[in-house]
């Protein structure tokens, strides 16, 4: 494989920056399970989620959190798609997922995260990263509201409880879902949001440039040496990457233990070969060197805009 490209996926083959190219995609796999379905609810969300990140939907303000921007977004949906064919083409006696549940696993992928997005109504806040801590409950009144419009309301529901599969407010035993394959849905979402930011190539450049300072925004970490709020787990961008193989421990027990090991699903769809996990383990023996140096100018990646 040729060397991986900054805004490409774990694959090297699909430019997550590109609304096209990831849409393209997850259609491609879609089609491969599902020849005859219709890949038009997929498409129109691709599109309805580029006008609200880009600020061209009349009721929200552009996306302002550079970390969980539209590239994050596609990156999960491209994971949860890969994730859904790895199970389809591995079970045998469990059911399949169908082409609508194909659909609304990628739909609520793209999603998840829209609760980061200011309303024009908001005088309250500054910034979407002011909402860290609640993006997650304000994502779910968005994504049953949305199943709604596109004429999916009978999982509206679900859809809004599915979602908190990505965040840590609720132990995901805990949260309730009707039926056994929306429970494997939700450790497959909440799988993909994880490996999909941690296997990225440019993840530690991001924990530095953008993930810090939304962290900051919103109370978690420290904006400076007398920023002393309740509730800072950080208190520097090198603390921040510092902890990150300890943060890679704890995701790694969430994986396996709260999420089911969905993402084995990824090594069926790459053939034997769990791409997301090793690009993963390489982010984080780095991350040590990075710590054991005490260096921040050891990440030179570059990073482009989605």
């Amino acid at each position: 494989m040729d060397i991986r490209r900054n805004s490409f996926d774990v694959s090297n083959t699909v430019d997550t920056t590109n609304c096209e190219s990831v849409n393209r995609e997850v259609n491609r796999i879609f089609l491969g399970l599902f020849p005859e379905a219709d890949t038009q609810p997929m498409d129109n969300c691709f599109s309805d989620v580029m006008r609200l990140y880009r600020g061209e939907h009349p009721s929200y303000h552009a996306c302002d959190t550079a970390y969980h921007d539209i590239q994050h977004v596609q990156e999960v949906a491209l994971a949860m798609a890969r994730l859904i064919d790895g199970y389809e083409r591995s079970r045998r006696t469990m059911e399949s997922m169908g082409p609508r549940l194909f659909v609304f696993g990628v739909i609520v992928a793209l999603l998840h995260d829209i609760g980061y997005l200011r309303h024009v109504n908001d005088s309250r806040h500054d910034h979407g990263a002011e909402y860290t801590t609640i993006h997650v409950s304000r994502g779910g009144t968005f994504v049953r509201r949305y199943m709604d419009e596109i004429g999916m309301s009978d999982l509206a529901p679900v859809a809004r409880d599915i979602i908190h599969f990505t965040g840590y407010e609720r132990p995901a035993a805990r949260i309730q879902v009707p039926h056994i394959k929306f429970r494997l849905l939700g450790h497959m979402l909440g799988t993909a949001d994880i490996i999909a930011q941690m296997a990225d190539r440019c993840y530690l450049e991001k924990c530095r440039d953008r993930l810090f300072p939304e962290f900051v925004h919103g109370g978690l970490a420290a904006s400076g040496k007398d920023d002393h709020r309740a509730g800072i787990l950080f208190s520097s961008v090198e603390d921040l990457i510092v902890n990150t193989p300890r943060f890679y421990k704890t995701a790694t027990a969430r994986l396996n233990e709260q999420l089911g090991e969905a993402h084995k699903y990824a090594e069926r769809h790459f053939d034997g070969q769990n791409l997301y996990l090793e690009e993963m383990q390489k982010n984080v023996r780095y991350a040590s060197i990075v710590a054991e140096e005490h260096d921040l100018c050891l990440l030179r990646r570059s990073l482009k805009a989605a």
